[in-house]
């Protein structure tokens, strides 16, 4: 496996695995792959990253800022996508932890995420990570008819910010 830094000419397949995600329905609220001008915006300019298996695209990890103020220069929330064939064989976590040291040499202190309550996937491969559950946000969000949970996680770095 490989990682590296994707741009927007990677664009297609990240949004490709992105829309797997969405298709689990306990992955994201988004419905739809934002085009890649909206995704640029709405994402840090570092920490783009993808992992190839054979030159495949088998997943991707990226950071949103949290807020643009700038006391909270240094948090950021994760996003993490592995694509259909390639779950369960160990690629979140290698992704996700290129993703932690990666974030920490760009002055990042603290990672967040919001997971569906139901996606034990994800919230047992944040807590491989070194992710831990602060939070529970009861009904945060409706998706096809229905109301979801998010657990909160965090990773506070313990080389930046501290």
């Amino acid at each position: 496996m490989e990682i590296k830094n994707f741009t927007a000419a990677d664009y297609t397949a990240i949004a490709a695995i992105y829309m797997q995600g969405i298709a689990t329905g306990i992955a994201t609220f988004q419905t739809v792959a934002l085009v890649w001008e909206d995704w640029d915006k709405a994402h840090l300019p570092f920490c783009r990253l993808v992992a190839l298996c054979d030159g495949q695209p088998a997943g991707w990890a990226a950071l949103s800022p949290v807020s643009a103020r700038w006391v909270y220069r240094g948090v950021a929330e994760v996003s993490i996508y592995i694509a259909e064939n390639f779950r369960g064989k160990g690629i979140g976590k290698t992704l996700l932890m290129e993703l932690i040291k990666q974030s920490e040499e760009q002055g990042i202190w603290t990672l967040q995420s919001g997971i569906f309550a139901q996606n034990k996937a994800s919230i047992h491969l944040h807590q491989q990570c070194g992710f831990r559950e602060i939070g529970y946000r009861e009904k945060i969000g409706f998706l096809n008819g229905r109301w979801y949970d998010n657990i909160i996680m965090e990773k506070r770095s313990t080389i930046t910010g501290v």
